[in-house]
């Protein structure tokens, strides 16, 4: 029998999280009929132990892959995938019990064209919201939930494979995941622009929770931003039309603070990780601006710039 919905997994080196992904779509509450593909991207620890072993009551396969990057896993998981409908979660991304159904029922309402359905993925239950957490969930680094507006029109940047389903013909019609970008970064909102260019609406349904079992501290986040920022020169190689969006006239007129001005910054926004400061969350969104500028500046640097017009 044919699946309603395939629940696309990528995973690499997460085995303890993936098992409880893995569960908790066990204990999905009024379900379509699904299926779920894991892709293991090349991991050397003990998961693919964990997948040859694992024996759910739903319809389950594992496949494996050298390791080519989560674009390339998705990728793979939508060819071996059956259903009408995808769904992609992390291999971190805890679904509570209500998910799968709303992702179907929000799909099976009449509209006049395709939709993806946004979910919402939050933080563990238990777990300390620091407000830097709060913030990058809610306000646009991390994710941006905060910012939605429009529940029935959510803009393309808002497309976050942690938590999203989407017909698996828009996919392909799409060519799917672009799996040259250097880092994985701004893949998933570059097959989005394509994908809303051709037609496709984003729609929020929040009731849709997913929890974000992922340790992040301030500092991994700059390195983070640093590394998108070098993957949206690239991005922008490919979307030139794109570079105000993606911050390249801004980068262009960078220029450094002075090293005491970002020491200073960069120590408020350290304290601010844990807790509220005055002009805290300001400090946080400021130094984590400058990285990711820094590492556009890179990017456009060591890349031919597409203002340079065509060779």
């Amino acid at each position: 029998m044919t699946p309603a919905l395939s629940v696309v997994i990528p995973t690499y080196e997460r085995p303890r999280t993936l098992r409880r992904v893995l569960d908790a779509l066990s204990a999905q509450q009024e379900p379509p009929d699904f299926e779920v593909v894991v892709v293991d991207d090349g991991s050397r620890d003990e998961t693919p132990q964990l997948l040859a072993a694992y024996r759910p009551g739903y319809a389950f396969r594992a496949v494996s892959q050298k390791n080519a990057g989560p674009a390339a896993a998705r990728n793979r998981g939508v060819s071996e995938a059956r259903g009408r409908l995808v769904l992609f979660l992390g291999d971190d991304t805890v679904p509570e019990a209500r998910l799968l159904a709303v992702h179907a029922r929000a799909h099976g309402q009449p509209r006049p064209g395709p939709v993806a359905v946004l979910g919402y993925t939050t933080w563990p239950e238990g777990r300390r919201v620091t407000p830097f957490l709060h913030h990058i969930n809610e306000y646009g680094l991390q994710f941006g939930y905060g910012l939605i507006e429009d529940p029935e029109a959510v803009p393309f940047n808002f497309f976050y494979t942690s938590n999203i389903s989407l017909p698996r013909a828009l996919l392909f019609e799409a060519e799917l995941f672009d799996t040259t970008f250097p880092a994985a970064a701004w893949e998933d909102i570059e097959i989005a622009y394509r994908l809303t260019r051709r037609g496709m609406r984003i729609v929020y349904r929040p009731e849709a929770v997913a929890r974000h079992h992922h340790d992040i501290s301030f500092a991994s986040f700059r390195r983070r931003q640093a590394s998108s920022g070098e993957s949206a020169a690239f991005f922008y190689r490919k979307h030139p039309e794109l570079g105000s969006f993606l911050g390249v006239p801004e980068a262009r007129a960078f220029s450094e603070p002075s090293a005491w001005s970002q020491r200073f910054r960069a120590f408020w926004a350290g304290l601010a990780e844990r807790w509220e400061l005055p002009g805290g969350r300001r400090a946080v969104d400021r130094v984590l601006r400058e990285d990711y500028l820094r590492g556009l500046r890179r990017g456009l640097e060591n890349g031919r710039d597409p203002s340079e017009g065509t060779r």
